[in-house]
């Protein structure tokens, strides 16, 4: 073998071993990388979540509409209930800078503002095969800061304020407001979350529950004698010159906030922009009548107006409102006329409306009542006997335990239910829990002998409705 041949012999053994090594440290390279990359993938993500955490939160509040129930951008929902409402353009007014579900990304919700809307459309099982109709019950109970529709209302009203430049955060600005309870409970909660103080006005005869709660809450309270609307001491009134007398008694600059729920139009338009839409969409449309309650009226003449007028259901939807015994908006739909004959003067056991059930029935007409009630087709009288034997049902054959405005919506949707063609579905409001009604409503239900939990009861019986079919 020539010295030529040699060489070229190990040049070849050199550059196939050079090969081997280069080979074998790529995988040990590939490989380290590859328990490497989670580690660096998930420092991406967390960074790049940031980024998009800081931007949402900075053009949530450079332009203050972003966050608002009336401005939102779209969300796309991810809906447990039915595949077919994905991508439905329901407005949301918290942003969500994580993404959805649906992307696969994490979904972490900011604050328990984020807890109000989208609740449940639930079908009462009993109650639809017992009519013959579905009897759809939006689950507003559910909300996550009062447990109640009101919840929506609070955060609108505050939101408004904000945007305009009423309340400013931190600043010591204290929230008034008169209310039988429900609508001070998300104040409250609400307040303290967002840097508020607040200060509840109430009537004297609501349940102590609610009282006690605001107190809880970290509310100031002022329970006061039941007055006429015409008095300077009706709770709303006072709540009123309370606001006005702030500036003067704490003279630190901060600001009296009167939320006004009864006329403030940001109460209506929170259920135009998301009660509204949320059953529209969660029905898919397929809606024959919407039955609700009216205390402000804010939730009757939002959803109403989203239905017959933004979804364009027109007549092919019946909005149906549920009065109790001794209001005077029963008197108005049906007749034009605000006038009961259990308004005469000496004939009614309390002087605002003349009935065992909280948070529904008035004897005026409000700005959000008015904002829809030539959009309400009829309405239904619920006494507080059909009201307490509703509740006493349900608990036994649904295994729902609802506050006094849920039964009285209920009543008047069996009502509505049994003058529709069999299978059509009529929505109403779970307004609130029992636990709030326990010393009145309850109270009532246990004096009557209801409690004595029998699941036979025949409802109809009960309620003193006829059995007629449509």
């Amino acid at each position: 073998m020539t010295l030529s041949n040699h060489l070229s012999d190990h040049q070849r053994l050199y550059s196939t071993a050079a090969l081997t090594l280069t080979f074998l440290a790529g995988i040990l390279v590939t490989l380290g990388f590859k328990d490497l990359y989670p580690d660096l993938e998930r420092r991406y993500k967390s960074s790049s979540n940031a980024r998009r955490s800081s931007t949402a939160s900075l053009l949530s509040y450079a332009d203050p509409r972003r966050s608002s129930l009336f401005f939102g951008p779209p969300l796309q929902l991810e809906d447990h209930e039915s595949p077919s409402s994905h991508g439905d353009p329901l407005t949301s007014f918290l942003p969500n800078p994580l993404g959805t579900a649906s992307t696969g990304s994490p979904t972490i919700s900011q604050g328990i503002e984020s807890t109000i809307g989208h609740t449940p459309l639930i079908l009462l099982k009993h109650l639809s095969t017992l009519t013959g109709r579905s009897i759809l019950a939006k689950a507003e109970f559910l909300n996550g800061c009062g447990g109640t529709p009101k919840d929506r209302v609070a955060l609108s009203m505050l939101l408004a304020a904000e945007q305009s430049g009423r309340l400013v955060p931190h600043r010591g600005d204290t929230i008034y407001e008169g209310t039988v309870g429900s609508t001070g409970i998300s104040l409250a909660t609400l307040a303290r979350a967002r840097g508020y103080r607040c200060h509840i006005c109430m009537p004297s005869d609501m349940a102590m529950e609610k009282s006690d709660l605001l107190v809880q809450l970290g509310a100031t309270v002022e329970r006061v004698t039941p007055a006429p609307i015409t008095s300077p001491d009706h709770f709303v009134n006072l709540a009123r010159r309370r606001a006005a007398e702030h500036a003067a008694k704490w003279r630190d600059g901060s600001v009296g906030f009167f939320a006004d729920q009864f006329e403030s139009p940001a109460n209506w338009q929170a259920h135009l922009h998301s009660t509204g839409p949320e059953i529209y969409a969660q029905t898919g449309g397929e809606i024959a009548a919407f039955v609700c309650g009216a205390g402000t009226g804010g939730t009757i003449s939002g959803v109403a107006t989203y239905l017959k007028e933004h979804a364009k259901m027109g007549d092919a939807v019946q909005v149906v409102l549920a009065d109790p015994q001794g209001s005077g908006l029963f008197n108005k739909v049906k007749y034009g006329v605000m006038y009961s004959p259990t308004e005469k003067e000496g004939t009614r056991r309390r002087q605002q409306v003349d009935t065992i059930v909280e948070g529904i029935g008035i004897t005026r007409i409000t700005e959000n009542f008015e904002a829809g009630r030539e959009l309400i087709d009829d309405a239904v009288k619920v006494t507080d006997d059909q009201a307490c034997r509703m509740a006493r049902w349900l608990v036994e054959n649904e295994g729902i335990f609802a506050g006094s405005s849920s039964a009285v919506n209920l009543v008047a949707a069996v009502v509505t239910a049994m003058k529709l063609p069999e299978g059509s579905n009529v929505v109403t409001i779970l307004c609130d829990s029992g636990q709030r009604h326990l010393s009145k409503f309850y109270k009532r239900i246990g004096e009557m002998g209801l409690d004595d939990h029998d699941e036979a009861l025949d409802l109809f019986a009960l309620l003193g409705i006829e059995k007629t079919r449509a």
